[in-house]
């Protein structure tokens, strides 16, 4: 499955004034992208996480990659509460670059107002606070770029989640002054565009390109609006199952943000109304599997039993799903792509 995310892919994807710039100047495709790895699984993990390095000498963090956040934050040997995670602990007194931002007009302050500070609550509820720091970021050894110096957050309390996971932290690729992305197009030394590749459900992990590099011939392109919210959103038109158009306003894809892509986010969510008549539509096209319980009681999961493990076999019993967007580009779901696998 590949979920590109370029900023360049619409004049409304980031920043006026970035595209302006790069657009003029006449190095900006010699520009040096950072080709960085992917790990773990949506199977394993729930998450795709890469691998990065701050301060000097290089402290090495396991981060989740997330286009919905903005702030990239590890925690902080002073963490006061954060669980046991991949790696140790930030020490920014280990770093000779380490320096915490000072409070300012621009940014929230702590209680003595001495330093800048962050906090972020998700949708499921885990919290991640702590202080802004500036240190040097490594991006790997495939990377041509070099270690350049960015704003990120360190750690000092953390919940739910966050602090039972097994990835260090968040690498925020969401649009924002604090996002690795753009800190680094207002540093000018990459271009406006980042891409995010994932191997699939039974190969894991993938890359991540920061920085813009030639797309493959048959990448499907649609747009996105950055004035309508912070997120990075796409305007989905119709959804076909087995090649059949479900019977759906489109509007009812239109909410407060549209259809928002969400790295950070394991499953694919439709409005209640959509997922019934998809749902349905599903239904209608096995006819040889058996439904069972969900694993949680809590939910209704639609489960099914009977089918291959084998991902490459699950066509033979799942029909495909496409989703078209606002011009009429369509990108083709495999079975893999709206379903999930479970033990009971």
């Amino acid at each position: 499955m590949i979920l590109p995310l370029f900023h360049h892919i619409t004049k409304k994807l980031s920043n006026a004034k970035h595209r302006k710039n790069l657009q003029k100047s006449p190095i900006a495709h010699s520009l040096p992208h950072a080709r960085m790895g992917l790990y773990d699984d949506l199977l394993l993990d729930g998450y795709y996480t890469t691998q990065l390095w701050i301060g000097t000498p290089p402290q090495k963090f396991s981060l989740i990659v997330d286009t919905g956040s903005t702030v990239t934050y590890v925690p902080c040997s002073t963490c006061e509460q954060c669980g046991n995670h991949e790696d140790p602990k930030f020490a920014p007194e280990l770093s000779l670059t380490y320096e915490p931002m000072k409070c300012t007009m621009e940014c929230n302050c702590d209680v003595e107002n001495v330093f800048c500070t962050y906090e972020r609550q998700y949708a499921e509820m885990s919290t991640s606070s702590g202080v802004l720091g500036g240190d040097l970021f490594s991006f790997g050894n495939d990377s041509g770029l070099d270690p350049q110096r960015a704003v990120f957050g360190c750690e000092n309390v953390e919940t739910g989640d966050l602090y039972t996971q097994h990835a260090d932290g968040i690498m925020g690729l969401g649009r924002g002054d604090l996002s690795v992305v753009d800190q680094l197009v207002d540093k000018g030394v990459i271009n406006d565009s980042f891409a995010l590749c994932y191997g699939g459900m039974e190969v894991g992990g993938g890359a991540m390109v920061l920085g813009s590099i030639s797309p493959p011939p048959d990448m499907v392109f649609t747009g996105s609006d950055p004035l309508r919210s912070p997120y990075y959103n796409v305007d989905l038109k119709e959804i076909h199952v087995a090649g059949k158009k479900l019977q759906l306003d489109p509007k009812i894809f239109n909410g407060k943000y549209g259809t928002v892509l969400d790295s950070g986010t394991t499953y694919a969510y439709l409005p209640e109304q959509a997922f019934s008549v998809f749902k349905d539509a599903i239904m209608k096209e096995l006819h040889s599997l058996k439904r069972i319980h969900g694993p949680d009681p809590n939910y209704n999961d639609i489960c099914f039993a009977g089918a291959s493990s084998n991902v490459s076999e699950l066509s033979r019993t799942f029909p495909k799903v496409e989703l078209a967007f606002e011009k009429g580009q369509k990108i083709l779901l495999s079975p893999e792509n709206y379903l999930f696998r479970v033990s009971v």
